[in-house]
């Protein structure tokens, strides 16, 4: 079987920043505790909502894969597949549409004519999970490659979040923290051990479905996200991603430190959270944890882009070296947990 790799990556932000302290001087009842500090998140970006340049999922989508694309070896008529993964699925204003799926809009509008479209939903995970479904269409040679994408507009569930929130601890509060976005990648075969997917995985714990739910707001107009933040970030639930993780290189026959990777992307959802994780993972490995890269600071949770839009950030900023090993760690509402190792090279912004 033949390994995947990372061809190509695009990515569009809104050009509208929102930072923590402008948020929550909207709020009715600000938090008694320093948000940004525990946190991370300085400022976010918000989409456009003016009649003339309005911004939605949809928008935020076809962006990124047009920059994506600008820099691919292929055209829109080359690729063999098209996965949508985004949560939100705004389009024209408030709608949510759920057919025709955004994929099959984003070939037809693209000019993928050729392509295999269709959407996934695998909360924050979303496009890592579109990545692995990828991967493993082109390792079994059902295709040649394939973009994976979602745009992003969540944060109307920021706006519920500061209307609604009255309380001490409330379940909103995580939707403090979330940011627009768009982004985008093209997979295609690997033709060396420079660019490569090494190995992708990921495993879900479905009895922690209700600790992340979003839906309609049960006070007003708006859609909101509930969060148990004190039960969902727990040793327990990170030891679901090591556990996996450890058992996957013991049955090849090795450790953590044999894989030798030099930085590691967690999902962006919290600045406090992260360090705690990268501890627990050394001392279940016994090995230490390579640095963690970041953009929380500056976009905020993006939900499900947020693994590709650091590896944007740091290729935008020219600070990953050729030949960088990098493992991605997913966490998402389900729990869904796992693990992505890969070589990049000549991936560039």
């Amino acid at each position: 079987m033949s390994h995947s790799r990372f061809e190509s990556i695009g990515a569009y932000l809104p050009s509208n920043v929102v930072t923590t302290d402008e948020l929550l001087s909207r709020m009715k009842e600000p938090p008694s505790f320093d948000l940004e500090k525990i946190t991370g998140v300085r400022e976010r970006r918000r989409r456009d909502t003016r009649p003339e340049s309005h911004e939605d999922s949809f928008t935020l989508a076809i962006k990124a894969v047009e920059d994506c694309l600008s820099r691919s070896q292929y055209g829109p008529e080359d690729i063999d597949v098209i996965i949508s993964a985004s949560i939100s699925r705004s389009k024209h204003a408030t709608r949510v549409y759920m057919e025709p799926s955004f994929a099959s809009s984003i070939s037809r509008l693209i000019g993928a004519k050729n392509a295999i479209a269709f959407d996934i939903s695998n909360a924050c995970a979303g496009m890592l999970t579109g990545t692995y479904i990828l991967d493993r269409m082109i390792r079994s040679g059902a295709v040649r490659n394939g973009i994976v994408v979602s745009g992003e507009a969540i944060s109307a569930i920021a706006d519920t979040a500061v209307e609604e929130i009255s309380e001490k601890y409330d379940r909103q509060f995580a939707s403090l923290t979330v940011g627009d976005s768009g982004c985008a990648i093209v997979l295609d075969q690997a033709v060396d051990e420079n660019d490569v997917i090494h190995y992708i995985e990921m495993m879900t714990a479905a009895e922690y479905s209700h600790l992340c739910l979003g839906m309609p707001s049960g006070k007003t107009q708006g859609v909101a996200m509930y969060t148990d933040n004190r039960t969902m970030h727990n040793e327990d639930r990170f030891l679901l991603g090591t556990n996996t993780q450890r058992k996957f290189l013991e049955a090849q026959g090795k450790t953590f430190a044999d894989e030798k990777f030099d930085y590691v992307i967690h999902h962006q959802f919290g600045a406090a959270a992260i360090p705690w994780m990268n501890a627990i993972a050394e001392r279940e490995f016994g090995s230490p944890m390579p640095p963690d890269l970041r953009v929380i600071d500056k976009l905020g949770n993006t939900s499900t882009t947020s693994h590709f839009m650091v590896l944007h950030d740091q290729l935008s900023q020219q600070t990953l070296p050729a030949g960088s090993k990098l493992l991605l760690v997913p966490a998402a509402s389900g729990i869904v947990t796992g693990f992505v190792s890969t070589t990049i090279s000549s991936l560039k912004v």
